[in-house]
């Protein structure tokens, strides 16, 4: 497709908002076009973002983005925002290494104001953008755009809660992509609908309102009785009480077809200078446009690159979390008291086929962290054994209730780490590189990192059903590093205990947890061929750390380094340092970790080579330190 206006130079906040109708049309194909061709290359969210392009021409269509603040929640559906903000022509680089995120980002445009990649965050940055707003006694708007999912979680209604409680002047727009635009509710409603969006409707109520406050007590009461009989009606008409949001002080109006831009743009004009917190309701379509993603949006959400004319995604199909999906199933065949729970990520932790075979014993709690743990933790006391699987970097967000809801009581719930380690594309928002650090705080907490996918079947059947009390199995996004999947032992009831994994000699001995393995070995090679000769022992078992086993194995040997794909503050090579001391092993301790947990988007091969976790970069510290005896 040409771009007859995305091409232009000159597409600033004025030229948008002088756009014609069918200008604004053939902007919108324009950037379907632009981001279904981008995302086919490179990977990316791609349903989301089709579902709001003319939401976001329509938004910067009234808004100035040069000085109104935009917040998008989550983020993944920013991509027509990025394009429209002056990054067209660098958009082929999205979620590469040194190109633009696939999320906003302060630090790569003056024209994203708050950094998301988690849920649920954008009302309560909004709140804090527009109260200091008011505290400068400046003019700008601030909007957050939320989609229904992320309502799902808790943060969302703490900070719906206060803006409506404070009456602070912010816009929340609710993309709900769940539900159909209801052609069939009648004439009257319609009507309705488009009378309370129109600036007429507002400005009369406005008034009304503010005539009626002066008269004192008899205007507030003439005030409620209006309210209550506006409430009556409108139960009447749609058989359904007042909305959720106006009883938590919010002004509310909609829904509004969002792939209308004429009446989108009609609401934004309309509402923009009431003077309190509104909510307007927008429906839209996942995946609108690209027929492939409106019919099966789940698929397109978070995709890698796949072919435009077929739909079909490229890549491995066995990845560790399809490993953890069919091992979990089978243990829960045979163990009639596992239940699994999601925050909302069915498809993404593979518990899909779980949730069909076992659909009673399967709850998916929305973006729900904490609740989620928090249930498990119900689960557990009363005789269940739950398996939570969530992304690590999420998980994050549970941390207060891992601890006091799971592990204070010594309760048997299990933890499957999924996305542990670099994620790639999606850059430092959602990497896994604290896990280790933080279960490593944890009081009763078992933690495991298996090597392969046949690895992670032995731990996550020793964390079912060999322990009592919490355990965590923190495995890597994407497929095993090793062609054939061949454990180090013969017994899988051996998954915890250290093992060796290639290499003879007493110059060095590297330790490895989970993935990282691989690489090590590679480094021993390395190493070799260099005259230094050593050994690499890999371990599932992260904490308790099996120090009598490990030095054991490293006698007679001085220095000793660790691997881990995670930060190196309070993770594996920290608690192996320290517990050599407190073991008397006379040896020198290195460790090897992430030394920047915030390394951008670019492939893992590439971060591990940018954290210093590639075969060349560990072979070089290890003959570095050698070379210096």
């Amino acid at each position: 497709m040409e771009y007859k206006i995305l091409g232009k130079k000159d597409l600033t906040p004025s030229t948008l908002k002088t756009m014609t109708d069918s200008e604004r049309v053939q902007l919108c194909a324009e950037l379907r076009d632009k981001i279904l061709n981008t995302v086919s290359v490179n990977g990316g969210h791609l349903a989301s973002n089709l579902g709001v392009v003319e939401l976001t021409v329509s938004l910067l269509s009234v808004f100035d983005y040069t000085k109104d603040k935009i917040v998008f929640d989550v983020g993944h559906q920013s991509y027509s925002y990025k394009i429209l903000t002056g990054r067209f022509n660098e958009f082929d680089t999205l979620r590469q290494k040194g190109g633009i995120s696939g999320f906003p980002r302060i630090s790569e445009s003056e024209y994203d104001c708050f950094d998301t990649g988690h849920s649920s965050t954008s009302i309560s940055a909004a709140l804090g953008m527009a109260r200091a707003r008011d505290l400068r006694k400046e003019d700008n708007y601030v909007i957050s755009v939320i989609g229904d999912g992320a309502l799902t979680g808790g943060l969302a209604y703490e900070a719906i809660n206060d803006a409506g409680h404070s009456k602070t002047k912010m816009l929340i727009i609710l993309n709900d992509n769940e539900m159909s635009i209801d052609r069939n509710v009648g004439g009257l409603s319609h009507y309705l609908s488009k009378l309370r969006i129109s600036s007429g409707y507002i400005s009369a109520k406005a008034t009304t309102e503010s005539f009626l406050r002066k008269l004192g007590f008899f205007g507030r009461g003439l005030i409620r009785i209006i309210i209550a009989l506006k409430d009556f009606f409108r139960f009447l008409l749609y058989r359904k009480k007042p909305s959720i949001f106006e009883d938590l002080g919010l002004v509310y109006y909609g829904p509004v077809d969002g792939h209308d831009i004429k009446n989108l743009i009609k609401a934004f004009d309309a509402v923009k200078d009431i003077k309190a917190p509104v909510i307007i309701h927008v429906l839209t379509k996942k995946g609108k446009g690209y027929g492939h993603a409106e019919r099966n949006p789940s698929n397109y959400h978070g995709v890698g690159a796949f072919d435009l004319q077929t739909g079909v995604v490229g890549g491995s199909k066995s990845s560790y979390t399809t490993a953890f999906a069919g091992a979990l199933c089978e243990i829960a065949s045979q163990n009639r008291n596992v239940v699994a729970i999601s925050a909302a990520m069915t498809q993404g932790t593979g518990l899909e086929n779980f949730s069909m075979k076992f659909p009673t014993r399967f709850f998916d709690c929305g973006i729900a962290e904490e609740h989620c743990v928090t249930m498990a933790g119900g689960l557990a006391v009363s005789g269940f054994t739950p398996v939570v699987a969530i992304y690590s970097s999420f998980l994050q967000r549970a941390y207060d209730e891992m601890i006091s809801d799971v592990c204070f009581m010594n309760s048997h719930v299990v933890f499957a780490i999924d996305r542990a380690g670099f994620v790639g594309s999606d850059g430092h928002t959602h990497h896994g590189l604290l896990d280790i650090s933080y279960l490593n705080s944890m009081v009763n907490i078992t933690v495991l990192s298996p090597r392969d996918y046949k690895d992670l079947r032995y731990c996550l059947d020793y964390a079912i059903n060999k322990c009592t009390g919490p355990v965590a199995v923190r495995y890597p996004r994407g497929s095993s590093p090793f062609e054939v999947s061949g454990c180090l032992y013969e017994d899988p009831e051996d998954c915890i205990l250290p093992h060796l994994s290639c290499g003879t000699g007493t110059d060095y001995a590297i330790i490895s947890v989970g993935r990282i393995c691989s690489e090590a070995d590679k480094a021993v090679g390395i190493l070799k061929e260099k005259g230094y000769n050593g050994i690499h022992i890999n371990l599932a078992l992260i904490k308790p750390v099996p120090y009598d086993e490990i030095i054991r194995m490293i006698s007679g040997i001085k220095n000793v380094f660790t691997i881990e794909e995670g930060i190196l503050s309070g993770g594996f090579g920290e608690a192996v340092s320290s517990g050599f001391v407190e073991h008397n092993c006379p040896c020198h301790v290195y460790n090897i970790a992430v030394p920047d947990p915030m390394i951008r988007a670019a492939s893992p091969a590439e971060q591990l080579k940018m954290a210093g976790l590639d075969a060349d970069s560990v072979a070089s510290r290890v003959s570095k330190v050698l070379g210096e005896m």
